[in-house]
């Protein structure tokens, strides 16, 4: 018998409605921490089934919360144990001592957003917040109000769409899907007009130098 991940989707919601909260947690905990895992999925259709009266909604709420905040704090400290391996490289580089800067002032927005917005990018931004030394207590409260934005939201959304939650996760799914690209569009433009800006104040410095 063989096993496509194809079937994991199916298999995981066969899981839910026999096991309840237990695979919530577990499958948005390994999901924080970057496994190929259909969380939005899965939150959408926890709002169902609590609507179906097979989901208690306080039970389904505190194992979702805690297991996708413990895999934030998990995939964190992968970043922060790698840090000195990731500065080994790029620590001297402008752009680095750049991003960490960016980071350190507006980290907050990036790891709020990620975790109901930008979803497919935020295991990425938490393994980028532990190397560049980002604080974890600031870290983990944006993680906090962020999964709870999401799992009320998307949990509402399941709740009220009771019998169309597949369609309204697909929807959420390409929706999300042009949202990251459109903000890496908006970062590379961004980052090529800050080089921009400093080839030419270097170019207008060494020309004032001589």
């Amino acid at each position: 018998m063989t096993f496509s991940l194809a079937e994991l989707p199916d298999l995981i919601l066969s899981w839910l409605i026999i096991y309840g909260p237990l695979v919530i947690l577990a499958t948005l905990f390994f999901g924080a921490i970057g496994a190929p895992l259909p969380g939005t999925l899965l939150v959408l259709a926890a709002g169902a089934f609590v609507r179906q009266e097979v989901l208690e909604l306080e039970a389904a709420l505190l194992s979702a919360w805690l297991g996708v905040c413990l895999g934030d704090a998990i995939s964190f400290g992968l970043g922060r144990y790698s840090r000195s391996y990731i500065t080994r490289w790029y620590g001297a580089s402008p752009l680095w001592a750049q991003a960490e800067a960016q980071l350190m002032q507006r980290g907050g927005i990036a790891v709020y957003l990620t975790r109901w917005l930008l979803t497919p990018i935020a295991v990425p931004v938490n393994l980028v917040a532990g190397s560049t030394g980002y604080p974890f207590a600031r870290f983990m409260w944006f993680s906090l109000t962020g999964e709870l934005t999401w799992l009320l939201l998307y949990g509402a959304l399941g709740y009220a769409f009771s019998s169309q939650w597949e369609a309204i996760s697909e929807l959420v799914g390409n929706v999300s899907g042009l949202l990251v690209g459109l903000a890496a569009l908006a970062i590379g433009a961004y980052i090529l007009y800050r080089s921009r800006q400093s080839r030419q104040a270097l170019v207008e410095e060494t020309s004032n130098g001589f």
